[in-house]
């Protein structure tokens, strides 16, 4: 089916907006790759302090004849994400020498679990380690001596970073390979609703930490539809990873097969070979609509507001929140996985999963099938799914009829008309919420505001008894400048049993919520920030507020809001404790949410 002229114009509309600096990138992309294989001009000396440890591949590096890739890692064993990466070297060295190629680990990066600081001053490192991985990255690529990368890495901030400095090195082809989701463990639904019951007091921490112990309960990327399982399901429909790779368990024939096949993959895509692919060439306008469509399709994490703006910026593109908004105008919204409904990652997977998902887009025209992939030319690949035959991968079609409508559907019959995501503006600022979850009589919100600077002060007006009306919870100082701008997503709870309660509640933040959030109306990433004097620091107790998230409308409804002049706060503990003095320097330099909160671009 021709492309729907909805998302031809959003692309248009991108690549005019972004034609100056796509055509220096892809100059400079273009110069790097007429050089050839960076690793033919290394001295000597050079090329021996980078082989001297490499054994049996020694002779191979040494002759300077074979593909060499190189391994960019975010391997730890505290995040089960992750934790399935401590083995992959050694597949992807044996992959490799049967490729004709030879591999080696350029470098780690940093890896933090936001589900570990969650509420906690280390969350306030989340969002500025994204740049941090990206400049770590470029540390281990900027020895010059790979002619493709595989980038493993899963997580939040991790793929973004990743991809960011993918994108610098546009020359060199890049291969995302992931790690897969944990089996299924206590369902979702049940384990917040143990939250909850915590949150009211009425069972103790054994109970909660049973239940949490439940769900995350072994290797693999957390099972909930997420900002971790959102990254990879971009991935794939951006083409940077090989079909139905995302989403098969950890620890499985076709998991291994999978990284094998990946390495096979980036060794056929060099410089050196007949097809050439360099993660520039990728890297397009139109492969980030295709990001764009498929975030909007499974109603999918709002943190990749901030991230893909970022990740496109270091392509020489430029993102903006009314692109989101076209497109979530233009795109029904196919999945309902938790958050947004009861089935968890694995059970989309089962489904039909990104094969089907990515068919039925395309059958729609709202996805760009002419587009360059690690697998090839054009998107239609990814509507196959991988299956191991022996000891090798083959793909095959994928379904044409979902498995579970109640999980995944047709284009032709969505669980709503447009996209999880909306674009909010008005005398607050601009700032986005994601609809997917939240139930249509909680859309339009118009309550009292109660103004905080922290979330423990939330908490503690909530254990107080303190709300009692409809209520409007502004949570401010939280962007990027201020304290580099965590997820609130403990906060989820408490709102979630005021809602329950029968009360018309939301919150208002600068700051984030997490991927997993969505029960309860909220504005997030509002700019300009509190601490570069945005509105939102005008608002005061007792102002009413509209939210409506059909018209797109965040206002204060106050005589005189805009001559207010704008209130500050004492943010110097910000500075210290976790490592947080090592940032404060960064966070100044921050862009708004708007243009990715990043400090590098």
């Amino acid at each position: 089916m021709s492309l729907d002229p909805r998302i031809r114009d959003v692309t248009d509309r991108i690549i005019e907006r972004s034609r100056p600096e796509r055509e220096a990138y892809l100059d400079r992309m273009a110069k790097a790759a007429q050089a050839g294989p960076a690793r033919a001009h290394l001295s000597c000396s050079n090329a021996a302090h980078a082989y001297a440890a490499m054994g049996e591949d020694k002779a191979e590096l040494a002759a300077d004849r074979l593909p060499n890739i190189g391994i960019v890692t975010a391997y730890n064993d505290m995040l089960s994400a992750h934790q399935p990466f401590e083995f992959y070297p050694a597949i992807i060295r044996e992959a490799a020498r049967k490729a004709g190629a030879t591999a080696q680990v350029a470098g780690g990066v940093p890896a933090m679990c936001d589900g570990v600081t969650q509420g906690r001053a280390g969350m306030e490192l989340s969002l500025m380690s994204r740049d941090t991985i990206a400049l770590a990255s470029a540390v281990a690529m900027s020895h010059d001596c790979y002619d493709s990368a595989l980038w493993l890495g899963v997580c939040d901030k991790i793929v973004p970073g990743l991809v960011m400095a993918a994108a610098t090195f546009s020359h060199v082809p890049a291969v995302f390979v992931p790690a897969g989701p944990m089996t299924s463990g206590l369902p979702n639904d049940e384990k917040a609703r143990v939250r909850q019951e915590f949150a009211k007091g009425n069972v103790g921490r054994e109970e909660l930490m049973a239940a949490e112990m439940a769900s995350y309960h072994g290797p693999g990327t957390c099972t909930f539809y997420g900002t971790a399982n959102t990254n990879q399901m971009l991935m794939e429909i951006m083409g940077l990873m090989l079909p139905g790779a995302a989403f098969v368990n950890p620890g499985t024939g076709l998991r291994e097969g999978l990284t094998r096949a990946a390495v096979t993959r980036a060794a056929a895509i060099t410089h050196l070979g007949n097809d050439y692919r360099p993660a520039g060439l990728i890297l397009d306008e139109r492969c980030f609509v295709n990001g764009l469509v498929g975030l909007m399709a499974t109603g999918g994490s709002t943190n990749l507001i901030l991230h893909l703006p970022a990740m496109a910026r270091a392509a020489g593109i430029t993102l903006t929140l009314e692109d989101f908004d076209a497109v979530a105008e233009a795109v029904p919204l196919l999945a309902k996985v938790y958050p947004n409904g009861l089935a968890d990652v694995n059970h989309f997977h089962a489904a039909g999963g990104l094969a089907y998902m990515v068919g039925q887009l395309l059958d729609a025209g709202l996805l760009h099938e002419d587009v360059e992939t690690v697998a090839g030319t054009g998107l239609a690949r990814y509507a196959q799914e991988p299956k191991l035959d022996g000891d090798e991968v083959i793909w095959v079609d994928g379904p044409k009829e979902s498995l579970n409508d109640r999980i995944l559907r047709a284009a032709s019959d969505p669980f709503q008309a447009t996209g999880g995501l909306k674009q909010l503006k008005g005398n607050i600022g601009q700032g986005v919420i994601k609809v997917s979850a939240v139930k249509p009589e909680n859309h339009v919100i118009e309550g009292r505001a109660r103004v905080f600077t922290d979330q423990p002060s939330v908490k503690a007006a909530f254990q107080a008894g303190e709300f009692t009306e409809d209520t409007v919870v502004v949570v401010r100082f939280q962007g990027p400048k201020a304290n580099g701008m965590p997820e609130l997503h403990s906060l989820t709870p408490v709102l979630a049993v005021l809602q329950d309660r029968g009360l018309k509640v939301a919150l208002v933040t600068d700051g984030r919520m997490s991927g997993a959030s969505g029960k309860v109306p909220a504005a997030i990433h509002v700019a300009p920030e509190a601490a570069a004097g945005g509105p939102i620091a005008k608002i005061r107790d007792g102002d009413r507020i509209r939210l409506d998230a059909v018209t797109g409308e965040l206002q204060v409804l106050e005589e005189g809001f805009d001559a207010r002049p704008v209130a500050t706060a004492d943010l110097s503990a910000n500075n210290f404790g976790v490592g947080r003095e090592l940032f404060a320097r960064l966070r100044l330099g921050a862009t708004d949410a708007t243009e990715g909160a990043s400090i590098l671009f």
